[in-house]
């Protein structure tokens, strides 16, 4: 009998010891999606619940309850889905915060960098890097060791030189990476634009990876199976079909003071040998100048010149470039052809910006890191295969795309059977496939935390 006691009181103390250790470890993790969520949403509620799991006071399971509903109520009303519903009614204090969790495939990824993060923002200290000029391989400069220290901090150069104050060769590979997921010119040298992302802080690269995260998925919760979309910081473009990605492209965006705004529309036609007809704005103050210094820049670069009426107007060059140094009353529309600024395809969506995607005759600008060089509308590299993928897909009229293939200099329109949905988005941060972090310069300087309500067309 006084065993059997004894033995009943240790499974007892087994329990509650093992009880104790759940409402630990769910506290813990509560913790951590708090300090995920309060750097993308500063929520008065969830702080107050951060700071009651952070004392010392004993951990309740009522506690965890509420700490997880409100976790979970806050990705509900960011359109992303978790499982908390369904495991709400098990009374295990770990599950309940597992539950809280955000279904989606890179959560756990990003959370765990932003922990990481967090903790290199506790422990290390980051001084401002300034100096001063270039650094080439094979430099020597003081700053060296701590930009070697601070490339293998942030994973780009896991086997410094730390006591090295000359730019080595293994250092230029390392800063080409930090490089190529900044979106900066992989040329290995050291100059202003690397420095200042080598000088951001670990809390604002935390901050970032979690205001995109929030935004990114809550814009993804309400996508159809097929669409377009093109990250304008990113510079990229991707088709989707059937949730899986069939085209891959660079895109050239509108520059800081033209920019390609953020809305949703659909696309509706697919145009081949459009001609353009030039927005006033692009008239007065981009091909205007080129008239007033050439006036066979009209016939050169194959422009038709129109009243308000709507009649052609003729006049020699040199009437031209005299008439361009005044009012010029009449509007440009660039006849089809190979020269044609819009190249070869143009793809159109009803919108009040008068934007569209397009080809392009300057295909050496999508070698570029930094495309934000149009006036608005949008320019896709691959604009072949996306063609293409349109006429096999959406075309109504095959017979005549077929037929169109050898014509340069007609214009054909085509109407689809179903729009394409599109959506030009704006993010600046994200793990990549092999969960590195990404990183985009703010070329709008735009809240991360606005989201794209403008609707263009039906």
């Amino acid at each position: 009998m006084v065993r059997w006691a004894i033995f009943s009181l240790l499974l007892v103390v087994s329990f509650t010891s093992l009880g104790d250790e759940r409402l630990e470890a769910a506290n813990k993790l509560l913790l951590n999606q708090l300090n995920f969520i309060l750097l993308a949403n500063p929520d008065d509620e969830l702080r107050q619940l951060k700071a009651q799991l952070s004392s010392n006071k004993v951990i309740s399971f009522e506690r965890i309850q509420q700490t997880s509903q409100a976790i979970a109520d806050f990705w509900q009303r960011n359109a992303i889905e978790t499982r908390y519903e369904p495991l709400a009614r098990y009374q295990d204090p770990y599950f309940q915060a597992q539950a809280a969790e955000p279904l989606v495939a890179n959560y756990l990824s990003v959370n765990n960098r932003i922990r990481y993060l967090l903790w290199l923002d506790d422990t290390q200290q980051w001084p401002r890097l300034t100096p001063e000029v270039w650094l080439h391989l094979g430099d020597r400069h003081s700053d060296i060791a701590l930009i070697s220290s601070r490339l293998n901090l942030l994973g780009d150069y896991p086997s410094p030189e730390l006591e090295n104050s000359v730019f080595s060769e293994s250092l230029r590979q390392a800063v080409v990476r930090f490089q190529r997921r900044h979106g900066l010119k992989q040329d290995g040298i050291i100059g202003p634009a690397t420095i200042k992302w080598l000088n951001w802080t670990p809390l604002q690269r935390a901050q970032t990876l979690a205001r995109n995260f929030v935004e990114k998925h809550r814009y993804l919760a309400q996508v159809e199976p097929r669409y377009l979309l093109i990250n304008i910081p990113e510079y990229q473009m991707v088709l989707v079909d059937q949730n899986r990605i069939a085209l891959r492209s660079k895109v050239i965006v509108g520059k800081p003071y033209r920019q390609t705004p953020l809305i949703k529309g659909q696309v509706s036609n697919l145009v081949i040998n459009p001609s353009w007809r030039v927005p006033r704005r692009l008239l007065k103050y981009d091909l205007l100048p080129k008239v007033r210094e050439d006036g066979s820049y009209i016939s050169r670069r194959n422009f038709e010149v129109f009243d308000y009426s709507g009649e052609q107007v003729i006049k020699t060059d040199e009437e031209w470039r005299d008439m361009a140094k005044g009012q010029f009353p009449y509007r440009l529309v660039q006849k089809p052809g190979e020269d044609n600024t819009l190249g070869r395809y143009k793809f159109f969506f009803p919108n009040q910006y008068n934007i569209y995607l397009h080809d392009t005759t300057d295909k050496h600008l999508f070698a570029k890191e930094v495309r934000a060089l149009s006036s608005g509308c949008i320019r896709v590299e691959k604009v072949e295969q996306l063609a293409n993928w349109m006429a096999s897909n959406l075309v109504r009229d095959k017979q005549t795309w077929v037929d169109m293939q050898i014509e340069r200099t007609k214009t054909q329109w085509f109407a689809f059977d179903e729009k394409l949905p599109l959506h030009l988005v704006y993010w600046t941060s994200w793990l990549d496939s092999q969960n590195i972090p990404q990183f985009r310069d703010d070329i709008y300087n735009i809240n991360q935390n606005i989201t794209p309500v403008l609707h263009a067309g039906n």
